[in-house]
């Protein structure tokens, strides 16, 4: 098995995420099986599409299961867009109950914005981390999502975006970081981020 799992739960961008890893030196494998996340080292959830259908796959073979257990055994866990949205309690999305693995909701732009948000907008780093080692407040980064997160935590965000209102963008919490945006898609920053994954949380230490 991989060191570095990407969940296929039917949401589509799959293969741009394991091109990042492959392009940084480093064989990530994509699964759809319970097994093989329990077995992964670190694990990616990647994302695009809509939440309730996400959901309906992942329990349909008990992949929600594998990845709470998976998060809850403190091994490294990355979450991108859609990805990161499922760590959460439930959605407006459907009305969708999600992972519950961070107490939170997911909440739609309001009708002033257009939606979704495609495009490049900038991240103000709100706390120091290794994640964003080498990466300074304020640079630009891929989004593509019409929904954002609201942590009940918010000691876990470590990223805010504006978009008509200011918005978590980025959470660290222990051995979890999640983005809103698509690392995959925002070129050398992105791949930097992907980087310090590995570095520090596959290979390293989270902090």
């Amino acid at each position: 098995m991989s060191d570095i799992v990407i969940v296929d739960y039917g949401a589509g961008n799959l293969r741009s995420v394991q091109n990042a890893f492959k392009y940084l030196g480093l064989n990530a494998a994509i699964v759809s099986d319970p097994d093989s996340i329990s077995l992964a080292s670190a694990l990616v959830l990647p994302g695009q599409g809509s939440a309730a259908p996400a959901m309906a796959l992942l329990k349909s073979n008990g992949m929600d299961l594998a990845i709470q257990e998976f998060v809850s055994s403190g091994k490294p866990f990355l979450g991108v867009c859609l990805g990161l949205q499922l760590l959460f309690d439930n959605s407006d999305e459907d009305d969708t109950d999600c992972l519950a693995i961070m107490p939170g909701s997911v909440r739609k732009f309001s009708n002033n914005q257009k939606v979704p948000q495609i495009g490049w907008n900038s991240v103000e780093i709100v706390r120091d981390h290794r994640i964003f080692e080498g990466i300074s407040s304020d640079n630009f980064f891929y989004f593509a999502n019409s929904y954002y997160v609201e942590p009940a935590n918010t000691n876990s965000i470590l990223g805010s975006t504006n978009y008509g209102l200011k918005f978590c963008s980025v959470i660290a919490e222990e051995n979890i970081v999640a983005t809103q945006f698509h690392p995959e898609k925002s070129g050398e920053l992105g791949l930097r981020l992907y980087n310090n994954f590995i570095k520090h949380y596959l290979r390293g230490s989270a902090t």
